[in-house]
Formats: C-alpha cells, structure tokens, sequence
C-alpha cells in the first residue's frame, strides 16, 4: 500500500488510477483514467472545480523558493526537498476564487527548527495567506500569515507529522475553519484578503504533498464522507472526461503576444496613492517583452507563464520587461506571477507601474556609473526580500510610491562581482506593513541615500537606512550599522513620520 492516509480507504486502488469528479456531477458508470489537474476558475469558487494528483505533471502550479518535484512514493507526489529553504510555496487557482474547501495530504520530511509543512486558501500574495500546517513540534496549526506576521488561529496536537495526513481548509465570508483528518481544530473571524489561490507550503522542512483538491465550502463535508466510506470498486463512480491540459484561467491570455498599443497616457504623478489601478485586461508573458523606446501598458495585466511563470527567489530566472538604455515603461500591471519583474539595462524611467506581487525583486538596475533611473508612480507588494535592486552603477530616484509587505524598498547589491558608488533617492513614498528596512547602502564603497517625504505605516522599529560592509566576492555583506550620519545615510526625524 502507498501511504496509509487516515480518511482514504481507497489509497490501494488509487494507486493505479485516480477520480476526478465534477461538483454536483450525478454518478455515471466508466473506466477512471489518470488525470492532469483539472481547473476551471470563474470570479466564484462556487462554481470551481479543481483537483491534482500529480500524475501528469505539475502544468497547474508556479514556484515561489524552494527544489519541488514530482517524485514516485508508490504512486506520484509533489515533493519539496530543501527542507533549509525559509519559504517553499507553489500555488494554483486563481486570485478571484473567494469561497472554497482546499484539501491535500501532506507528510512532512526533514523538519529543522519552527519547521512546517501544509496547505494554503486565499493567497492573495506569495506572504499573505491563511495555512493550515503540521509542525514538527507535534502540532497542526491554523494560521493567518501576512509578511513576517503570523497569527495563530487555531491548534491542536498531531501524532506523527512525518505520516499521512489530510488537511482541509474552508474559507466562507470571514469564517476560516481548520480540519486535521476531517476533524474540526477550530474556526476563526479572518480579516485576511477575501480572495486568493491555494497552495502548497513548507517551511524550514521538507514534505510531500498530493491529492490536492478544490470543491465548494457546502460540498467539502459530503465529499470527505464520500471519500472515506467509498469501496475499492470505482466502476460505478462517476467518470471524468479526461483533459489533456490545465487552464490556468479562464480569463487569461492564450498568447503572450504583448500589444504596444497605448491606451492610457502616463499622467504626471506628484504624490504617492494608496489606491490601486483596475487592470484593463490580462495578458500572458512566456518570453521576455524588450522594450527599446517606450511601452504603454494601458494599465494591463502583464503575468508569466511558460518559463516565466514563478514568483520564487531564484537569482538567475528571466524579467517579463527589459528596458534598453533609455527606455520607459508605463501603466503597467504586474500580476502574480511576475518572475524577475523588470531589467534597465541602462537609464530607465518607470511610471505608473504597479507589482501585485513581488517575485524575486520588482526591478533591477543594471546600468553603468552615469545611468539615472526614475520610478514615478506605482506600488508594490508581497516582496520577501528587496522592491527595487541596484547592481549596475548611478543614481536611482524612488518617488510617489507605496509599498507593502516587503523585506526592503531598496537594496544596493552587496556582494556584486563588480561594484560602485551608488546613490538612491527616495521621497514621498507611504511604507506598509512589516518591512526588515527601507533602504540598505554599502557604505565602504562610498553608497548615498537620501529620504524625504516618507510615512512607515505599523512598523515603529523599522529601520529606514541600514548600513553594510560590501564584497565582490559573493559572500553575505556585513551589516555595520543603521541610521541617519549625514554622509552615507542622509536625513533627519522630520523627515520619516512613523504611524
């Protein structure tokens, strides 16, 4: 027998085959054929079906961190084996889905310290998410994460977190509910996005995971009770038309043909919003979109698919956007994924451009010593890490903006192969959430940073200018120190107001 899944008395004959059925589909007699995960999102999860055995791949997921595979235990799972990386997530759906039941069967590996390993609903973000986890410390928690904040909802003890076990969330309105082998652990008020994907977390550990399935919130109790008292005999189980391929969203792009047709003109911002645009439409990016001279977006949807579908942390993965020497972009929206976001190869001046959820880093700047690089306009959110990453030379001005749940807003590269003096001004920019700093400079190779204008909203011991001991050898930087000297890190109280 593959794995001895608590509620799952048909473990043995789905080894060999799986079912897939559709929501209120009325039984049928056939032969059940492995599947490809099977999604058909629409504004309402009610109407959503979604399920994945890994039988066929993983067409249906994007990776934010983490070495995920598909390996044999028996049968297929989805398997996550660096069990030091700090976040591994991998997620599925589609940001519109509001009310569902997300369940999966997870078997948590390697566990290191805090260590966890689960499922997640309503992941409006690759950091903002409710999660329902077993821990390595012998319980399972429901939890709502939003950045470094996690609140614990509910608890309760697990026997054998390195063993099988199904673990279900329902989310409905704000009503959040936990299950652990369909045993309820506790619900609570979420105060989380409404809306958002599932996914598939680990933590400090590695797991397993499969079995993933997405029904509505009224159907997941007389679906769990159909799967545990089911009988090995499928032959008159309702049968799946079988699907060759994921539609990741009904919505999307089929092409990742970009238009630069401008349909909106870039307006002259003077001061930071805290309101977002409504995008105008969506459009697929499988190869990276070169802009030479300008691209107006007209407020659409850019996301990666193909080889630019993941919002991990990787280093080397491509941008959905490289900016020639000079170039501008524009009313442009980043969805989920957006890779490597933007490259400037050179000056660059971005306007009105908006990151719904940081992969790697928002943009990098690549240019030499005399490059000047202007962010107008716009926002950012999610960033584990860095918003804006500089790795060329020159000076870059960060103003008008808003970001949320980062790591830092700017960081000047610290163990770059070849380094510079770089400069960064940031002024009139609104700051939310937990972030580790809002700008990090390496003072021995002579960095400048210069802010006005800022607001720190719920974050009273933020750091606005961290100080480093730079490399070129691509060790980790030393961090010597942070705070305002009129030198490296140049303003004073007046100018940060903190909320």
């Amino acid at each position: 027998m593959r794995h001895a899944h608590p509620d799952d008395a048909m473990a043995a004959s789905r080894r060999r085959r799986r079912m897939i059925t559709g929501l209120g589909a009325a039984g049928a007699a056939g032969a059940v054929t492995a599947l490809v995960a099977v999604l058909v999102p629409n504004a309402s999860a009610s109407s959503t079906t979604f399920s994945d055995d890994f039988e066929n791949g993983t067409s249906a997921w994007s990776k934010s961190g983490g070495t995920w595979a598909v390996v044999t235990d028996g049968s297929k799972v989805y398997n996550q084996s660096k069990a030091d990386s700090e976040l591994a997530r991998v997620f599925a759906g589609d940001t519109s889905w509001g009310d569902y039941s997300v369940q999966a069967k997870v078997k948590g590996g390697t566990f290191g310290s805090g260590g966890l390993a689960g499922i997640a609903a309503r992941a409006s973000s690759s950091s903002t998410m409710y999660r329902l986890a077993l821990l390595g410390t012998g319980k399972a928690e429901l939890q709502a994460v939003k950045g470094s904040t996690v609140s614990v909802l509910a608890s309760t003890p697990v026997s054998g977190a390195t063993a099988w076990h199904t673990l279900r969330i329902d989310a409905s309105g704000s009503t959040i509910k936990g299950f652990l082998d369909g045993t309820a652990i506790g619900s609570a008020t979420g105060t989380l996005a409404a809306k958002g994907r599932i996914g598939l977390v680990t933590s400090f550990a590695s797991a397993s995971f499969d079995d993933v399935a997405v029904t509505p919130v009224s159907a997941a109790t007389a679906t769990a009770t159909a799967t545990a008292t089911a009988t090995a005999t499928a032959t008159a189980s309702p049968s799946a038309t079988k699907t060759a391929t994921a539609s990741p969203s009904a919505t999307k792009s089929a092409t990742a043909t970009p238009t630069k047709t401008a349909t909106a003109t870039p307006t002259a911002t003077t001061s930071a919003s805290t309101t977002w645009p409504t995008a105008t439409g969506s459009k697929a990016v499988t190869a990276t979109i070169e802009v030479k001279t300008s691209l107006d977006g007209g407020n659409v949807r850019y996301f990666g698919s193909g080889d630019l579908g993941t919002d991990s942390q990787d280093e080397d993965q491509g941008p959905l956007f490289e900016l020639a020497d000079g170039a501008t972009l524009s009313n442009v929206i980043l969805g989920d994924p957006a890779a490597d976001g933007v490259h400037c190869l050179g000056s660059c001046t971005l306007t009105n451009v908006w990151w719904e959820n940081v992969g790697e880093d928002a943009a990098t700047f690549k240019g030499g010593t005399s490059a000047v690089y202007t962010v107008n306009g716009g926002g950012a959110k999610g960033a584990d890490d860095k918003v804006f990453q500089h790795n060329g030379g020159g000076t870059l001005t960060i103003k008008n903006f808003q970001v949320s749940d980062y790591g830092k807003l700017y960081r000047s590269c610290g163990n770059c192969k070849t380094q510079y003096k770089r400069s960064v001004v940031v002024q009139n920019v609104i700051a939310t959430g937990k972030g580790k700093a809002l700008v990090g400079i390496n003072t021995n190779f002579g960095d400048t940073a210069t802010l006005s204008g800022i607001t720190v909203v719920g974050a009273p011991t933020l750091k606005v200018c961290d100080k480093f001991k730079g490399n070129n050898t691509g060790a980790e930087p030393t961090e010597i120190g942070s705070g305002a000297d009129g030198v490296n890190c140049i303003y004073s109280d007046s100018d940060i107001t903190f909320k």
